[in-house]
């Protein structure tokens, strides 16, 4: 499907390249690591040697690696590389000027929101939390549309999601909660003991812990009424905004602190409550705990983890054995990440090329690949015209994986985005490692016969950025 889907997009991007530069035939690539197995797919996987296991690793764990990155990583070794992914404490990005002070008067503007965040994803020497934090902005997910630009919500929950990346499940939980963001996303900023909304809760259990079938309505009427009472925030900005909106008006006092605030007198204060099996007195941690005692919420993270970092359908063998290890650690979200980074089924051949790149994996590396950081306007206005938008995932249940972002039209978007990333790139590497660094070395007989018959460096990038392989990670 997804060869179907490039193959007329890829002869696009580089008859688009033909009168761009002088035309010169290149040295050909041998066909070491091409050929098709006995179930008639192009290629077989490389993965018996660690050198090949350590550029998997890096393109499920990062944006791509440069090819000092990858020699370097190649250098260390597989187990020595996984460490450093895990160990290395988490950068963080530059303040974006103004954001703290968004208002109704002084609004963010999404277009430098992203860019902020893609620029950073270029440029973090810790691109694996960047990775995690984009994991995490489609699991909790939270939108510009109905949490507006007009408070620094948006960017403050991204700097949130990236604090927390490899952290334990419980205070990841309760961070969540009381996101500011979230809180208005999700209504729970307007839930009250009296009159609890139960958006919130419903999707804390389905969509972000438990998975569905593994709690009953009147769970989740338990466990609106026990989360009730947090408020949003004000900050400066917003009291400030609020006082030249209404001079003669009371204006509330700005609030200290960045996270919700629990107001005991709008919170449940009725009977005890049963939750998932339990009655008693119930606030947020207690939730939190209850949720964490299922026997369904393990299984539930280490399905998605593994959706998106190592295979598609992950065997229930294998989602079983992680998840009672995932307990064991107190959900500790760096150890489950080992874990699955070091399961015999992450480098196995069945999970070679299992997975589709999101448009923002894909575009992040293709500006990666050619070393161009300059890319990231280019990026924030293309990201669309592939189905994903940062800041504005389709619905609650964040964006779809793997073979959903296959169609004609996207991988049309992705060519058109290749053909304008290299006619923006002034001084592309030449493309003489490229197929060894960015395809392994092991491409299909038509990615091959493409990249010899163009003359090059530019036609011969587009080839291999928009190559089947190349969408795949």
């Amino acid at each position: 499907m997804l060869a179907t889907a490039v193959a007329g997009a890829a002869g696009l991007a580089t008859s688009r390249l033909l009168g761009l530069e002088a035309y010169s035939r290149l040295e050909r690539v041998p066909v070491t690591g091409t050929q098709a197995n006995a179930a008639g797919l192009d290629w077989v996987s490389p993965l018996a040697a660690e050198p090949a296991q350590v550029a998997h690793l890096l393109r499920r764990t990062t944006f791509g690696a440069t090819a000092a990155e990858l020699d370097q990583a190649r250098s260390d070794g597989w187990a020595k590389t996984v460490d450093r992914l895990l160990e290395t404490p988490a950068a963080q990005p530059p303040e974006l000027t103004g954001a703290d002070a968004a208002s109704q008067m002084s609004p963010l503007r999404l277009g430098a929101l992203q860019q902020w965040w893609v620029d950073w994803m270029l440029a973090s020497p810790t691109p694996f939390i960047e990775r995690m934090t984009l994991f995490w902005h489609g699991h909790f997910t939270s939108d510009y549309r109905k949490v507006g630009l007009q408070t620094p919500f948006l960017y403050w929950q991204n700097r949130t999601w990236r604090g927390f990346a490899l952290g334990d499940l419980r205070s990841i939980l309760y961070q969540v909660t009381i996101d500011p963001g979230m809180l208005r996303y999700l209504d729970l900023a307007t839930s009250t003991g009296r009159n609890p909304n139960e958006n919130y809760s419903r999707e804390l259990m389905e969509l972000f812990t438990m998975g569905a079938g593994s709690f009953t309505e009147d769970d989740v009427r338990a466990a609106a009424k026990a989360l009730a009472g947090w408020r949003e925030p004000r900050t400066e900005a917003m009291v400030e905004g609020a006082r030249r909106q209404n001079p003669n008006g009371r204006t509330p006092q700005a609030d200290p602190v960045k996270t919700g605030v629990f107001e005991r007198a709008r919170a449940y204060s009725g009977p005890p409550l049963t939750f998932l099996g339990q009655t008693g007195r119930l606030d947020t941690e207690a939730v939190i705990d209850r949720i964490l005692a299922s026997d369904a919420t393990a299984p539930h993270i280490v399905r998605r983890i593994l959706v998106h970092f190592a295979m598609p359908d992950p065997a229930e063998a294998l989602v079983a054995r992680l998840a009672a290890r995932f307990r064991a650690t107190g959900y500790d979200v760096r150890s489950l990440m080992h874990d699955v980074f070091t399961a015999p089924e992450f480098t196995s051949d069945r999970a070679y090329r299992a997975l589709v790149k999101s448009p923002t994996e894909f575009m992040v590396g293709t500006a990666r690949a050619l070393g161009n950081p300059q890319l990231s306007p280019l990026i924030v206005r293309s990201g669309s015209t592939m189905g994903q938008t940062l800041f504005d995932p389709p619905s609650v249940g964040g964006w779809p994986e793997n073979e959903s972002w296959v169609s004609s039209n996207t991988m049309l978007g992705r060519a058109n985005f290749v053909t304008a990333a290299v006619q923006q790139t002034r001084k592309l590497p030449s493309s003489d490692r490229a197929v060894a660094d960015v395809l392994d070395s092991t491409l299909s007989s038509q990615t091959l016969k493409l990249f010899n018959d163009s003359g090059g460096d530019q036609r011969r990038w587009a080839v291999v950025l928009v190559a089947p392989e190349f969408q795949l990670k």
